[in-house]
């Protein structure tokens, strides 16, 4: 059985430098079931260690975002001996990481993999939790057509031969051309020179989306030709966590003072240190680690005064944030190709249910995932959750027939919506590039500075950029 061409393969391919493989990094909000707000002046409380003293709001550092980024840099600081105060606007710590035990299993909305291990400074925190990972074969799928029929291994090594030889000259394009442009344009400069049938465009059409909007949250008419691939990458397995992304994140929590439901509205600094208002109150500190996802800082809603400098801002409008949703269904029973861990499907429309993930290999549980990236990922938050599982079951039934039960259970992301992140993880489109991530992390005044995914020109967009970015804020203040 075949496996839907990846970022890492056709990198290989056109030898144009490292990427990171992404398509699963981060993740979304479950809506519309929200938690409560906490109480003003809840804090997040390790049952092994004595309570933070609630009262107390000034410290040396203030860390804004309890996401991985957030917890990393305050876990190096406390390391440094400094008094640090997490703040936290939502009622749980993790941000764009989070698994959900709703469904009687946990499965993680936001973050699943630890994009290779070697090296990988996730994989060393998932020993030091004793956070048990799973390795995922890409190799093991399987590839349908519209019909429902399954797509031979001969008919799918014609689609990935086919786009090989075409990236080959667009990655030649970004060598040589001398303006950026959209990668589509790229695509579409060198199909136009085939002669293909329509169904070559359409598989070719499935091809292109499963390797950009599904691993990068953007289609490719919003990617740099020039920049889209200028990340780094580690090396060897790709793993997943059975018992949920949260063990890292619970790990780093342990001994922090973390304030809970606190959302920062404005942001006052200079030469006497930081003063941050939130929804219940002002803290103080004499600096202060600012970790909101990118598509939070575009929204402008957190004041800054004085404003951020120009480069900074600049930085943040040029960058963009992509999408990517899951669906999750929980059945009786497992129906699916029995010990298949992905599925794809090359339907009618473009980027509709064409990836499911199968969890019964790693939990033993019967239970899909799909996916949803870039425009289709935002378009699918536009559906009522009657819609989402009517289309999901009737390309399953496709598939396998008009006997397979209806879902038990079901979680559906809407990560585009969530007013804490906007977006899924960052990605850079035409004009934009790896510099911007560079100026997104630079200090200001040397009273803020900045962590997070869309902070990392090695690694963005990934579990471990966001926390070494956290680590290396860390370090600039010490």
């Amino acid at each position: 059985m075949r496996r839907k061409f990846t970022r890492r393969d056709f990198l290989k391919v056109a030898s144009i430098g490292t990427a990171s493989a992404i398509a699963l990094s981060c993740g979304m909000i479950e809506t519309p079931r929200l938690p409560p707000t906490p109480e003003p002046d809840s804090v997040a409380e390790p049952t092994d260690i004595p309570q933070a003293d609630a009262s107390l709001r000034e410290a040396d550092v203030l860390v804004l975002g309890a996401g991985i980024a957030g917890l990393a840099a305050a876990c190096a600081l406390v390391d440094k001996g400094l008094s640090v105060i997490v703040l936290e606007a939502r009622d749980r710590i993790g941000g764009r990481i989070w698994t959900d035990d709703s469904l009687g299993l946990p499965l993680d909305l936001g973050a699943s993999w630890i994009h290779g291990v070697d090296g990988n400074p996730i994989t060393k925190l998932a020993k030091e939790f004793g956070a048990k990972t799973v390795v995922t074969n890409e190799e093991n799928g399987v590839v349908y057509k519209s019909d429902g029929s399954e797509m031979s291994d001969a008919e799918y090594v014609d689609v990935e031969d086919l786009f090989e030889s075409i990236y080959e000259e667009v990655a030649d394009l970004q060598e040589s051309t001398d303006d950026d442009m959209p990668l589509q344009q790229a695509f579409d400069q060198v199909i136009a020179d085939r002669d293909l049938s329509s169904q070559e465009l359409h598989n070719l059409s499935h091809y292109i989306h499963g390797s950009f909007a599904l691993e990068l949250g953007a289609d490719p008419d919003n990617l740099s030709l020039w920049e889209w691939d200028q990340d780094e990458e580690f090396g060897g397995d790709e793993v997943v966590f059975p018992g949920g992304y949260r063990q890292i994140i619970d790990g780093l929590a342990k001994g922090l003072d973390i304030r809970l439901g606190k959302q920062v509205t404005g942001i006052s600094y200079g030469a006497d240190g930081v003063e941050v208002e939130t929804s219940s109150g002002t803290f103080l500190a004499d600096k202060a680690v600012v970790t909101f996802p990118l598509g939070v800082l575009k929204q402008a809603g957190v004041k800054f005064d004085p404003r951020l400098p120009e480069s900074k801002q600049s930085a943040i409008n040029r960058l963009d944030m992509g999408v990517l949703n899951k669906v999750y269904l929980k059945f009786s029973e497992v129906f699916w190709d029995e010990g298949i861990e992905t599925i794809s499907y090359v339907g009618e429309a473009t980027g509709e249910w064409c990836d499911w993930l199968s969890f019964e290999t790693y939990v033993g549980a019967p239970v899909l995932m799909a996916f949803h990236g870039g425009a289709k990922g935002y378009a699918i938050e536009e559906l009522s959750d009657d819609e989402i599982i009517a289309g999901a079951m009737q390309t399953l039934r496709t598939i396998y027939g008009d006997e397979i039960p209806d879902p038990e259970g079901f979680l559906i992301t809407r990560w585009g919506k969530d007013p804490l992140a906007f977006g899924s993880y960052s990605h850079i489109p035409p004009f934009a590039s790896g510099e911007d991530y560079d100026a997104l992390f630079a200090p200001v005044d040397d009273v803020l500075y900045f962590a997070g995914e869309a902070t990392s020109r090695e690694y963005p967009a990934t579990v471990h950029g966001a926390y070494l970015s956290g680590v290396a804020a860390a370090g600039e203040i010490a």
